[in-house]
């Protein structure tokens, strides 16, 4: 038994199949001209349209003869009321057509939900699914502390924590920005850290799992003016997310006690942030399914699947 899942995010353009025990996922970023912070949702769109008949094609190139039996796609950023962005409409409509030519259930998700999904099948901790837990959703428009619990097969998603204002992801491509790097910055900032000697950080307030980072783009400025060198600026923005989202994740382990805690989203591939936050035992993804990726929501569609046709069975046993 296999599925297809399908993301348009505003970043990424995503399409995974999935059997229950192994899967391929195919992505492509959307193109972002050079000092640019994104894309407008009408540019995001036509990327998106243009991009999945590409990625749909390597995909089943790979998986021909595979009989699908649902089709799973991320209609909404967060499973939220308002929750709403209209690149998702590509996904949906490609997902919605290939669920009435197959005649296959469509099974609809969050792009969210698609994210724990996807940080727990590639830690390999699926039994967190059934189990309330903390996850981090960290990304270029997200950071948010989580408190997951089982609904269904799929997870209902709380918001407990996080920032106030302005992403990690935000602060990280700015900085990005300020150094000329490509946009999204994140993996650049990562690369470049690397080489820094100095320790620097300004401490970010923290009170009941939530700061601000807003102010932290101010001291990036001033820290850079200070120090040119460009590695030295990518160090202390990361420093600075790092210490905010272990300060958050300290708290909610004291408000929550015995939860374990999960990392999802592309900042929660960030070297230094893993490396930070290894005391508060957590659990992460693996780096290429902590981005935007359509793993999660097939995932997700497999395990829908695999509900209703139990209840399917338990009807038909039971007449």
């Amino acid at each position: 038994m296999g599925v297809i899942g399908i993301d348009t995010s505003n970043y990424t353009t995503s399409i995974a199949f999935f059997n229950g025990v192994d899967g391929e996922n195919c992505s492509k970023l959307l193109p972002v001209k050079q000092g640019e912070l994104g894309l407008r949702q009408s540019d995001a769109v036509f990327s998106h349209i243009k991009g999945l008949p590409e990625l749909s094609g390597r995909l089943f190139s790979h998986n021909r003869g595979e009989k699908i039996t649902a089709i799973g796609v991320s209609t909404r950023p967060r499973a939220v009321e308002g929750s709403y962005m209209p690149c998702f409409l590509v996904g949906y409509s490609h997902a919605k057509m290939l669920s009435d030519l197959l005649c296959v259930p469509l099974v609809e998700v969050s792009h969210q939900q698609g994210h724990v999904a996807a940080s727990l099948w590639s830690a390999g901790r699926m039994e967190l699914m059934d189990e309330p837990h903390l996850a981090w959703h960290l990304s270029g428009g997200t950071t948010e502390l989580l408190l997951v619990e089982p609904e269904g097969k799929n997870v209902r998603c709380t918001k407990i924590g996080g920032t106030t204002d302005i992403s990690a992801g935000q602060l990280i491509d700015r900085t990005g920005q300020l150094l000329d790097l490509p946009f999204p910055a994140g993996k650049h900032l990562d690369a470049l850290s690397r080489e820094a000697v100095l320790k620097d950080v300004f401490r970010v307030k923290c009170a009941n799992m939530e700061f601000s980072l807003s102010g932290v783009q101010n001291k990036v400025q001033q820290f850079h003016e200070a120090h040119p060198d460009p590695a030295e600026t990518a160090a202390y923005a990361l420093r600075c997310v790092a210490k905010a989202v272990y300060l958050a994740t300290e708290q909610a382990g004291k408000a929550y006690p015995g939860l374990p805690v999960v990392f999802s989203g592309g900042v929660a591939s960030n070297s230094m942030l893993r490396e930070a936050v290894k005391p508060l035992d957590p659990i992460f993804a693996q780096p290429q399914f902590s981005t935007d990726n359509a793993m999660g929501v097939a995932v997700l569609a497999h395990r829908v699947l695999e509900e209703t046709d139990c209840h399917t069975s338990l009807r038909t046993g039971s007449q």
